[in-house]
C-alpha cells in the first residue's frame, strides 16, 4: 500500500489515480487546506476502487504512527506541503516548518516504521536562475529566490544526507516544471481555494468571465516574443512519472534526482494562443512590467527520465490547454461546485464561441 500525503490535492490526485490505474492500495493523507474531500469519490470513482482517506497533517507525528500501524504501508509518495511563491515571502516560518519540517517529521517516522521507499515532490526552483538552457539534474542547484523554493531545496538536501547515512533508504526527487492541464475526464483538476497564483488557473477564470484581464508581465525578454518561456507539462504525464518512480525504487537504492519536464519551452503569448485555438475563446491581456524574481525562461532535459525510468511526456500543448478547458467548463468553481455533466470538447468549443 502507498501512503499519499497531500493525496487530496492537484497533482496528488492525479497520482493516486495513476496508482490505483497501476494495481497499487493508496491511503491519502490530507488536511485539506489547499484541497478538497471531493477529490476523493471521484478519484475512486475514475480508478474502479476504494481510496482509504485520513484528515490530517504530516506534523502530527502521532497521527504518522498510527497510520503505519493500522495499514500495510511500504512506500510513500509526499506531496502535502505549501506551494505559493507570493504568500512564502510573506510568511516564511510557516513555509520551513510545513515543508521542511512536516518532511523531516514524515521520515522520521516512515524510519519508525521501518519504510524507506519515499519519492519527494520538489520543483524546478531549485535550480535557482539559470542562464544555460536546456537544464540537466547535472545543473548545479542555485539560490532560489523565495522561501517556496528554499524550502524544497533544504528538504531535498536532508533527503540526500538522509540517503547517505543510511542505505536503506530508496529515495527519489523529482523535480516539477510547470504542471498544467487535469484529468481528461473533467473529473479531477486545479481547484485553488484562494485567488489563483499561477498562470494556467488565472487564465481559466479569465476565460469563464470571472475575472476580466490576463496579466502579462514583462514583454521585453530575450525571448522569440518578448514574454517568459517555460516548460508546461500536463499533470497526467507528471503523475505517470510518479509511478514509474516508484517502480524504480523497488530495484535501486539510494536518492536519485530527475526532471520532469517536456523538453519543449513555451512563452506565455504561444500558451495563450494555443488555449484560444482549443477553446475558441479569445483572451484578453493586461500586459504589465516585469515581476521581480521572474526569469526569461527555464525549460527541462528530460533525458535521464527517460534513460532511467522508461518516462516521457506523451501529451502536447493543445491537449493541456484542452484538458484544463474541460474541467473549468465543468467545474466552474472547482471542487467548491457539485460537478456537472463534462461536456464533449467539441461542445465545449461551440459553447465558448457562442459566448464570445
Amino acid at each position: 500500500m502507498i501512503l499519499v500525503t497531500g493525496g487530496a490535492g492537484y497533482i496528488g490526485a492525479h497520482a493516486a489515480l495513476a496508482l490505483l490505474e497501476a494495481g497499487e492500495d493508496v491511503v491519502i493523507l490530507d488536511n485539506l487546506c489547499n484541497s478538497s474531500r471531493e477529490a476523493i469519490p471521484r478519484i475512486e470513482q475514475l480508478g474502479g476502487r476504494r481510496v482509504e482517506w485520513v484528515a490530517g497533517d504530516i506534523r502530527n507525528r502521532a497521527l504518522l504512527d498510527q497510520l503505519f500501524v493500522r495499514y500495510p504501508i511500504d512506500a510513500v509518495m509526499h506531496f502535502a506541503g505549501l506551494k505559493a511563491v507570493g504568500e512564502s515571502v510573506r510568511q516564511p516560518l510557516r513555509y520551513y516548518d510545513t515543508n521542511v519540517g512536516g518532511s523531516i517529521n514524515l521520515c522520521q517516522a516512515m524510519a519508525y516504521a521501518g519504510v524507506f521507499t519515499l519519492v519527494f515532490s520538489s520543483s524546478a526552483t531549485v535550480y535557482g536562475d539559470c542562464s544555460c538552457m536546456p537544464i540537466n539534474e547535472s545543473t548545479q542547484c542555485g539560490q532560489p529566490t523565495n522561501p517556496y523554493g528554499q524550502s524544497k531545496l533544504m528538504t531535498e538536501q536532508m533527503l540526500a544526507s538522509l540517503g547517505s547515512a543510511d542505505e536503506r533508504w530508496r529515495i527519489g526527487v523529482l523535480r516539477y516544471f510547470n504542471p498544467v492541464g487535469a484529468h481528461p475526464s473533467g473529473l479531477l483538476g486545479e481547484s485553488p481555494r484562494a485567488a489563483p497564483n499561477n498562470l494556467v488557473p488565472y487564465l481559466l477564470k479569465v476565460a469563464s468571465g470571472q475575472l476580466p484581464a490576463l496579466p502579462v508581465f514583462g514583454g521585453d525578454y530575450p525571448t522569440p516574443d518578448g514574454t517568459g518561456v517555460r516548460d508546461y507539462i500536463h499533470v497526467v504525464d507528471l503523475a505517470e512519472g510518479h509511478v514509474n518512480t516508484l517502480q524504480y525504487l523497488r530495484q535501486h537504492a539510494g536518492l536519485r534526482a530527475w526532471n520532469l519536464g517536456t523538453g519543449l519551452g513555451y512563452s506565455v503569448l504561444e500558451l495563450v494562443a494555443a488555449f484560444e485555438r482549443v477553446s475558441g475563446v479569445s483572451l484578453p491581456l493586461d500586459r504589465r512590467e516585469r515581476r521581480p524574481g521572474d526569469v526569461a525562461q527555464c525549460w527541462a532535459d528530460p533525458t535521464r527520465a527517460f534513460e532511467e525510468l522508461g518516462w516521457v511526456a506523451q501529451r502536447d500543448l493543445d491537449t493541456m490547454m484542452r484538458d484544463a478547458w474541460r474541467w473549468q467548463q465543468a467545474n466552474p468553481m472547482g471542487y467548491e461546485e457539485t460537478a456537472r455533466p463534462v461536456p464533449s470538447t467539441a461542445s465545449l468549443a461551440a459553447q465558448a464561441q457562442g459566448a464570445g
